[in-house]
Protein backbone atom coordinates (compact mmCIF):
# COMPACT_ATOMS: atom_id res chain seq x y z
CA UNK A 1 0.00 0.00 0.00
CA UNK A 2 1.43 3.37 -1.00
CA UNK A 3 1.82 5.85 1.87
CA UNK A 4 0.56 9.38 1.49
CA UNK A 5 2.72 12.15 3.02
CA UNK A 6 0.98 14.67 5.23
CA UNK A 7 1.63 18.13 3.72
CA UNK A 8 1.36 19.77 7.15
CA UNK A 9 4.24 17.65 8.44
CA UNK A 10 6.63 18.70 5.67
CA UNK A 11 9.20 21.42 6.46
CA UNK A 12 9.15 24.43 4.22
CA UNK A 13 12.42 26.36 3.83
CA UNK A 14 12.86 30.01 2.78
CA UNK A 15 13.91 30.56 -0.77
CA UNK A 16 16.93 32.66 -1.72
CA UNK A 17 14.62 35.35 -3.06
CA UNK A 18 12.71 35.55 0.21
CA UNK A 19 15.94 35.78 2.24
CA UNK A 20 17.31 38.52 0.03
CA UNK A 21 14.04 40.42 0.29
CA UNK A 22 14.03 40.27 4.10
CA UNK A 23 17.71 41.29 4.27
CA UNK A 24 17.05 44.23 1.95
CA UNK A 25 14.20 45.41 4.14
CA UNK A 26 16.40 45.15 7.25
CA UNK A 27 19.18 47.14 5.59
CA UNK A 28 16.72 49.86 4.54
CA UNK A 29 15.28 50.06 8.07
CA UNK A 30 18.76 50.34 9.58
CA UNK A 31 19.63 53.04 7.07
CA UNK A 32 16.57 55.00 8.17
CA UNK A 33 17.05 54.35 11.88
CA UNK A 34 20.77 55.17 12.34
CA UNK A 35 20.54 58.84 11.23
CA UNK A 36 17.52 59.32 13.49
CA UNK A 37 19.41 57.83 16.44
CA UNK A 38 22.40 60.04 15.70
CA UNK A 39 20.15 63.11 15.71
CA UNK A 40 18.66 62.09 19.04
CA UNK A 41 22.14 61.51 20.50
CA UNK A 42 23.38 64.87 19.24
CA UNK A 43 20.29 66.65 20.60
CA UNK A 44 20.85 65.04 23.99
CA UNK A 45 24.51 66.14 23.96
CA UNK A 46 23.48 69.70 23.06
CA UNK A 47 21.09 69.71 26.01
CA UNK A 48 23.90 68.48 28.25
CA UNK A 49 26.16 71.25 26.94
CA UNK A 50 23.59 73.94 27.68
CA UNK A 51 23.24 72.54 31.19
CA UNK A 52 27.00 72.75 31.65
CA UNK A 53 27.08 76.40 30.55
CA UNK A 54 24.20 77.10 32.93
CA UNK A 55 26.19 75.55 35.79
CA UNK A 56 29.25 77.63 34.85
CA UNK A 57 27.13 80.80 34.67
CA UNK A 58 25.71 80.09 38.12
CA UNK A 59 29.22 79.50 39.47
CA UNK A 60 30.42 82.80 37.99
CA UNK A 61 27.59 84.59 39.77
CA UNK A 62 28.65 82.92 43.04
CA UNK A 63 32.19 84.15 42.45
CA UNK A 64 30.87 87.64 41.71
CA UNK A 65 28.90 87.71 44.95
CA UNK A 66 32.00 86.66 46.89
CA UNK A 67 34.55 88.87 45.14
CA UNK A 68 32.20 91.73 44.16
CA UNK A 69 32.75 91.42 40.43
CA UNK A 70 33.20 88.97 37.60
CA UNK A 71 36.66 87.53 36.92
CA UNK A 72 38.70 89.38 34.32
CA UNK A 73 39.31 87.75 30.95
CA UNK A 74 42.36 89.63 29.64
CA UNK A 75 44.74 87.72 27.39
CA UNK A 76 47.62 88.27 29.82
CA UNK A 77 48.11 88.34 33.57
CA UNK A 78 49.25 91.46 35.49
CA UNK A 79 52.88 90.50 34.78
CA UNK A 80 52.30 90.37 31.02
CA UNK A 81 52.45 86.58 30.85
CA UNK A 82 49.97 84.69 28.60
CA UNK A 83 46.99 83.76 30.76
CA UNK A 84 43.77 84.03 28.76
CA UNK A 85 40.09 84.30 29.61
CA UNK A 86 39.45 80.54 29.55
CA UNK A 87 42.24 79.96 32.10
CA UNK A 88 41.17 82.81 34.37
CA UNK A 89 37.64 81.36 34.31
CA UNK A 90 38.86 78.00 35.58
CA UNK A 91 40.96 79.59 38.33
CA UNK A 92 38.06 81.80 39.43
CA UNK A 93 35.69 78.86 39.78
CA UNK A 94 38.05 76.12 40.94
CA UNK A 95 41.52 77.53 41.63
CA UNK A 96 44.70 76.54 39.83
CA UNK A 97 44.72 73.18 41.64
CA UNK A 98 40.92 72.60 41.62
CA UNK A 99 40.73 73.04 45.40
CA UNK A 100 39.14 76.49 45.25
CA UNK A 101 40.26 79.98 44.31
CA UNK A 102 42.51 81.72 46.83
CA UNK A 103 41.01 84.85 48.38
CA UNK A 104 44.24 86.77 47.56
CA UNK A 105 44.39 85.71 43.93
CA UNK A 106 45.95 88.15 41.50
CA UNK A 107 45.14 85.87 38.55
CA UNK A 108 48.81 85.37 37.77
CA UNK A 109 49.81 82.49 35.53
CA UNK A 110 52.48 81.44 38.04
CA UNK A 111 49.97 81.28 40.91
CA UNK A 112 51.74 83.89 43.05
CA UNK A 113 50.08 86.73 44.91
CA UNK A 114 50.14 90.35 43.70
CA UNK A 115 53.55 90.99 45.29
CA UNK A 116 55.03 87.88 43.71
CA UNK A 117 56.25 86.49 47.04
CA UNK A 118 53.59 84.01 48.16
CA UNK A 119 52.62 80.89 46.22
CA UNK A 120 48.84 80.69 46.59
CA UNK A 121 48.58 77.20 45.07
CA UNK A 122 51.55 75.24 46.49
CA UNK A 123 52.15 71.51 46.40
CA UNK A 124 50.75 70.65 49.82
CA UNK A 125 52.33 67.21 50.13
CA UNK A 126 55.34 68.73 51.90
CA UNK A 127 53.34 71.03 54.16
CA UNK A 128 52.32 70.44 57.76
CA UNK A 129 48.62 69.82 58.51
CA UNK A 130 48.40 73.31 60.00
CA UNK A 131 49.87 74.90 56.85
CA UNK A 132 47.53 72.88 54.66
CA UNK A 133 44.53 73.93 56.75
CA UNK A 134 45.60 77.58 56.63
CA UNK A 135 45.87 77.55 52.87
CA UNK A 136 42.55 75.78 52.36
CA UNK A 137 40.76 78.13 54.74
CA UNK A 138 41.86 81.02 52.54
CA UNK A 139 40.10 79.44 49.56
CA UNK A 140 36.65 80.17 48.16
CA UNK A 141 34.70 77.41 46.46
CA UNK A 142 35.35 75.44 44.40
CA UNK A 143 32.16 76.62 42.77
CA UNK A 144 32.11 73.55 40.52
CA UNK A 145 32.71 69.98 41.60
CA UNK A 146 36.09 68.73 40.27
CA UNK A 147 34.64 65.30 39.46
CA UNK A 148 32.26 66.60 36.78
CA UNK A 149 33.63 70.04 35.86
CA UNK A 150 35.53 68.81 32.75
CA UNK A 151 38.68 70.62 33.91
CA UNK A 152 41.84 69.58 32.02
CA UNK A 153 45.40 70.84 31.86
CA UNK A 154 46.58 72.27 28.56
CA UNK A 155 49.37 69.69 28.45
CA UNK A 156 46.72 66.95 28.56
CA UNK A 157 44.85 68.46 25.60
CA UNK A 158 47.38 69.98 23.21
CA UNK A 159 50.65 68.59 21.94
CA UNK A 160 52.11 72.10 22.23
CA UNK A 161 50.96 74.97 24.43
CA UNK A 162 53.13 77.74 22.93
CA UNK A 163 53.76 80.42 25.56
CA UNK A 164 51.11 79.15 27.98
CA UNK A 165 52.18 77.26 31.07
CA UNK A 166 51.33 73.63 30.16
CA UNK A 167 49.81 72.83 33.56
CA UNK A 168 47.21 75.61 33.34
CA UNK A 169 43.66 74.29 33.65
CA UNK A 170 40.72 75.10 31.38
CA UNK A 171 37.09 74.00 31.48
CA UNK A 172 36.20 71.88 28.44
CA UNK A 173 32.84 71.28 26.80
CA UNK A 174 31.08 67.91 26.65
CA UNK A 175 31.85 67.05 23.02
CA UNK A 176 34.67 64.64 23.72
CA UNK A 177 37.20 63.83 21.02
CA UNK A 178 40.33 61.72 21.15
CA UNK A 179 43.39 63.97 21.25
CA UNK A 180 46.75 63.12 19.71
CA UNK A 181 47.93 62.15 23.20
CA UNK A 182 45.12 59.61 23.58
CA UNK A 183 42.98 61.58 26.04
CA UNK A 184 39.31 62.15 25.23
CA UNK A 185 38.32 65.75 26.00
CA UNK A 186 36.17 68.53 24.62
CA UNK A 187 37.34 71.93 23.47
CA UNK A 188 37.99 74.68 26.06
CA UNK A 189 35.07 76.93 27.03
CA UNK A 190 35.88 80.48 25.90
CA UNK A 191 35.17 83.20 28.46
CA UNK A 192 34.87 86.94 27.79
CA UNK A 193 34.06 89.52 30.47
CA UNK A 194 32.10 92.62 29.47
CA UNK A 195 33.92 95.92 29.98
CA UNK A 196 31.07 98.18 31.05
CA UNK A 197 33.25 101.29 30.69
CA UNK A 198 33.00 100.89 26.91
CA UNK A 199 29.94 100.90 24.65
CA UNK A 200 31.22 99.80 21.23
CA UNK A 201 30.82 96.53 19.36
CA UNK A 202 32.88 97.27 16.26
CA UNK A 203 35.31 94.83 14.63
CA UNK A 204 37.16 97.75 13.04
CA UNK A 205 38.37 98.76 16.50
CA UNK A 206 39.77 95.28 17.13
CA UNK A 207 41.76 94.37 14.02
CA UNK A 208 44.92 94.42 16.13
CA UNK A 209 45.26 93.70 19.82
CA UNK A 210 46.32 97.26 20.64
CA UNK A 211 43.25 98.74 18.92
CA UNK A 212 40.63 96.94 21.00
CA UNK A 213 39.80 99.85 23.31
CA UNK A 214 36.21 100.97 23.08
CA UNK A 215 34.63 97.54 22.60
CA UNK A 216 32.58 95.93 25.33
CA UNK A 217 34.10 92.55 24.49
CA UNK A 218 37.68 91.96 23.41
CA UNK A 219 38.21 89.28 20.76
CA UNK A 220 41.86 88.98 21.78
CA UNK A 221 41.07 87.67 25.26
CA UNK A 222 41.22 84.08 23.93
CA UNK A 223 42.90 84.49 20.56
CA UNK A 224 46.16 82.83 21.66
CA UNK A 225 44.19 79.79 22.81
CA UNK A 226 42.34 79.66 19.50
CA UNK A 227 45.71 79.69 17.76
CA UNK A 228 46.59 76.34 19.36
CA UNK A 229 44.20 74.76 16.84
CA UNK A 230 42.46 71.42 17.25
CA UNK A 231 44.06 68.81 19.51
CA UNK A 232 42.55 65.86 17.71
CA UNK A 233 44.31 62.74 16.52
CA UNK A 234 46.36 63.08 13.37
CA UNK A 235 44.47 62.51 10.16
CA UNK A 236 41.34 64.36 11.30
CA UNK A 237 40.50 67.12 8.86
CA UNK A 238 37.94 69.84 9.45
CA UNK A 239 37.29 73.01 7.48
CA UNK A 240 38.68 76.19 9.05
CA UNK A 241 37.01 78.66 6.70
CA UNK A 242 34.47 79.82 9.30
CA UNK A 243 36.48 79.69 12.50
CA UNK A 244 36.98 82.50 14.98
CA UNK A 245 40.67 81.72 14.66
CA UNK A 246 40.68 82.27 10.87
CA UNK A 247 43.70 84.13 9.58
CA UNK A 248 43.67 87.86 8.99
CA UNK A 249 40.60 89.86 9.93
CA UNK A 250 38.09 87.07 9.27
CA UNK A 251 38.21 85.66 12.79
CA UNK A 252 37.75 89.09 14.35
CA UNK A 253 34.76 89.98 12.18
CA UNK A 254 33.23 86.56 12.73
CA UNK A 255 33.44 87.03 16.51
CA UNK A 256 31.69 90.40 16.43
CA UNK A 257 29.03 89.27 13.95
CA UNK A 258 28.05 86.20 15.93
CA UNK A 259 28.03 87.85 19.35
CA UNK A 260 25.92 90.82 18.19
CA UNK A 261 22.40 91.04 19.56
CA UNK A 262 19.60 91.51 17.05
CA UNK A 263 17.29 92.95 19.72
CA UNK A 264 18.83 96.43 19.36
CA UNK A 265 18.95 97.98 15.90
CA UNK A 266 20.00 101.59 16.56
CA UNK A 267 23.58 100.67 17.49
CA UNK A 268 25.58 97.42 17.34
CA UNK A 269 25.40 95.83 20.77
CA UNK A 270 26.59 92.42 22.00
CA UNK A 271 24.62 89.91 23.99
CA UNK A 272 25.05 90.19 27.77
CA UNK A 273 26.57 93.65 27.42
CA UNK A 274 26.93 94.03 31.19
CA UNK A 275 28.01 90.50 32.12
CA UNK A 276 29.97 87.86 30.24
CA UNK A 277 29.71 85.43 27.36
CA UNK A 278 30.66 81.76 27.20
CA UNK A 279 31.26 79.89 23.93
CA UNK A 280 31.46 76.16 23.35
CA UNK A 281 32.86 75.00 19.99
CA UNK A 282 29.88 72.67 19.61
CA UNK A 283 29.64 69.30 17.95
CA UNK A 284 32.12 70.05 15.14
CA UNK A 285 34.82 71.35 17.51
CA UNK A 286 35.16 74.64 15.62
CA UNK A 287 34.54 77.98 17.27
CA UNK A 288 32.40 80.40 15.29
CA UNK A 289 30.28 77.91 13.34
CA UNK A 290 26.54 77.35 13.28
CA UNK A 291 26.48 74.62 15.94
CA UNK A 292 28.24 76.60 18.69
CA UNK A 293 26.52 76.51 22.09
CA UNK A 294 26.67 79.71 24.14
CA UNK A 295 25.11 81.33 27.20
CA UNK A 296 23.11 83.57 24.87
CA UNK A 297 20.96 83.12 21.79
CA UNK A 298 23.61 82.17 19.24
CA UNK A 299 22.51 83.14 15.73
CA UNK A 300 25.15 82.17 13.22
CA UNK A 301 25.82 84.80 10.61
CA UNK A 302 27.75 83.72 7.55
CA UNK A 303 30.76 85.89 6.83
Amino acid sequence: MKSVANPASQRKAFTIVELLTVMSIIVILIGLLVPALNKVKRFATDVKQRAQLHSISTAIELFSNEFEGYPESDAQDPQGQPYCGAMKLCEALMGQDLLGVHSNTAFRADGLDASGTLNLYPNMTGMSPQQQQGNLQARKGPYLQPENANAYRLEDIYSTTNAFLPRSFVLCDVYGRRTAGGLKTGMPILYYKANTEYNQHDPNLAMTETDSNGNIYNYWDNEALLALGKPWASGTTVSTSHELSASGSSGVERFFMNTRSDKISTIPRPFNADKFILISAGYDGEYGTADDICNFEWKYRQF
